[in-house]
């Protein structure tokens, strides 16, 4: 299970080739890449940085991940996300999730995700025209997160 925190950018098509390399029981790779938009709460945005905890960070993703693979029956995650300052159109985060089944490997993407948000350690400060500002934790993403907590785990079986 990877999971890194980096300031390099990285490479979509090729961490997917490494997550499903050597294994023919993989039947779908879902994946999601967050990137820096210009634009957010009306404020133009002309850098993202992020900061984190070294090492807490790290434990708090692979957390996430160990829970996604509890709740359903998953090949592996993978979590990059970047630190330091960013630029829109930047890629900010990968999450990609391999499973012999595509609906196992939609629902733990959305899961890891909306977990990300809510749980990961990261701090972010936008700087605009307006001057620097933290990014506040959003009402939406609490909302999404609070939907996981109804599902029960299941155990995970490995193929």
């Amino acid at each position: 299970m990877p999971v890194r925190v980096q300031t390099e950018d990285f490479d979509i098509s090729r961490e997917i080739a490494t997550l499903r390399e050597g294994n023919a029981a993989v039947g779908a790779v879902a994946s999601f890449v967050g990137i820096v938009r210009d634009l957010n709460d009306a404020a133009r945005v002309s850098t993202l940085t992020l900061e984190h905890y070294p090492g807490m960070t790290e434990k708090a993703l692979s957390a996430i991940a160990d829970d996604a693979k509890r709740r359903w029956d998953l090949y592996d995650v993978l979590i990059v996300h970047r630190v330091g300052e960013l630029k829109p159109t930047d890629q900010i985060v990968l999450v990609a999730v391999s499973s012999a089944h595509r609906g196992e490997a939609f629902a733990a993407c959305h899961f890891v995700m909306d977990y990300l948000k809510t749980r990961a350690p990261f701090w972010k400060k936008e700087r605009t025209p307006q001057g620097d500002r933290w990014v506040e934790a959003r009402a939406s993403d609490d909302d999404a997160m609070a939907r996981w907590q109804e599902r029960p785990e299941r155990t995970h079986h490995t193929p």
